[in-house]
């Protein structure tokens, strides 16, 4: 035990005075190198991240809330919608509930025509459930009891120039412009745009809202009914908590929080994301091998005298060998420094510029997890890229080592 103990001590000592004494250029290069392998190991499965994080944020508060109540198997709507909300609005952990009711109809603008979801809100509970108007692009959000204005998507907005749409819109319809709508039931209506939300959400940004008033008006009756219910929990809240509660309220609606509604597809387009990730960091761990064991032989090479040398003088070849895997850790260490300098740059820099794309401003999530699993698997990767040829070098006979 205490000539192993000794053995990896003089092997430290070793390896730190070859650092030492090489090329700085050398070992500043190979450090920037696994920095920077280190660095995309980590960048890519932080990107994905951040998207499927977007993702699930955006269907929360945008589309589904913490919990959503839909119709009965069979049914289309929810029926008894006051005596539902009085109900599930005194359920402990429910901060509020807020119905929609989805008619659907045909948008007019300028000789456009665009089929897609009207759908009427009561803006007083909707401002407490979804973010919607927190994303105005233009104008205003909705007042309780406004009637002949209309809040409309981004995507039924669109442009002027139809090839800069991304989905097929009403030709650049502007806060302040009129525009018809044709119901479902037949009617007729022509409102004022009262603004344009932007959520980067496809659904919804696809979406016309009116008002609940505005939907009694349209139907020429008082309407208890509602496609769904979005709830938004009391902050720290457990969802399913929530649901249970509301199942043991007697409610016998369908009801799922927000991660039963994403439900298996989001699981597997979350696994699919997984075998990417896996793909880049087996990429980068090849990358980190090669380089690592290009360096160490090289320098092998260049000190097979020495190290023939350290055996005549009587130097144990598995003390030689440490020496170079101690060296090779040693640059491993820190190049994963230098990596997290450049991570923790990049997450200063992206939390500022985020990474924009159709569906959303993308922040790379740098997880714990992903940066201490990556860093082991890098020390191995090091530890045998390091070994290998040093073990190649060191097994040779001291007259052959020592003749170069």
């Amino acid at each position: 035990m205490n000539d192993t103990v000794v053995r990896l001590k003089l092997s430290f000592f070793l390896g730190l005075r070859s650092l030492q004494r090489g090329s700085i250029g050398s070992l500043v290069m190979t450090v920037v190198i696994i920095g920077m392998v280190f660095t995309n190991m980590i960048f890519l499965p932080s990107v994905i991240t951040g998207a499927i994080n977007l993702f699930v944020d955006q269907t929360i508060e945008y589309q589904s809330g913490d919990v959503l109540i839909e119709p009965k198997e069979d049914e289309e709507v929810i029926h008894d919608l006051e005596d539902l909300l009085a109900r599930v609005n005194r359920v402990p952990g429910v901060l509020r509930a807020a119905p929609h009711n989805n008619i659907g109809g045909v948008m007019k603008f300028k000789g456009n025509r665009l089929a897609g979801s009207v759908i009427a809100v009561r803006p007083r509970d909707e401002v407490m459930v979804t973010g919607v108007w927190k994303t105005m692009k233009e104008g205003q959000y909705l007042g309780e009891g406004d009637t002949g204005v209309v809040v409309i998507g981004n995507y039924v907005a669109g442009h002027k120039d139809k090839s800069e749409d991304l989905l097929p819109s009403l030709g650049g319809v502007r806060t302040g412009d009129s525009i018809d709508v044709e119901f479902t039931n037949g009617v007729v209506r022509t409102y004022r745009v009262k603004g344009i939300a932007e959520t980067k959400s496809y659904s919804v940004d696809q979406a016309v809202f009116i008002t609940w008033d505005e939907l009694e008006s349209v139907r020429g009756q008082k309407i208890d009914q509602a496609t769904e219910v979005l709830i938004r929990t009391v902050p720290g809240e457990d969802e399913e908590e929530v649901k249970l509660s509301l199942i043991g309220m007697g409610i016998q609606e369908e009801i799922k929080t927000w991660h039963d509604l994403l439900g298996k597809a989001f699981a597997e387009v979350v696994q699919s994301y997984g075998v990417i990730n896996s793909i880049s960091t087996i990429v980068s761990i090849v990358i980190a091998i090669v380089v690592i064991f290009i360096v160490i032989m090289i320098k092998t090479l260049n000190n097979r005298r020495q190290i023939g040398i350290l055996k005549a003088i009587g130097i144990h070849r598995t003390t030689i060998m440490f020496s170079y895997v101690f060296q090779v850790i040693i640059l491993a260490v820190m190049g994963i420094i230098f990596g997290l300098v450049i991570l923790f740059a990049l997450d200063r820099y992206f939390a500022v510029y985020p990474i924009v794309f159709p569906d959303g401003d993308i922040r790379p999530a740098f997880t714990l997890a992903d940066i201490v699993s990556n860093a082991v698997l890098l020390f191995i990767a090091s530890a045998i890229a390091g070994l290998i040829p040093a073990w190649l070098i060191a097994r040779e006979e001291i007259l052959t080592a020592m003749r170069g």
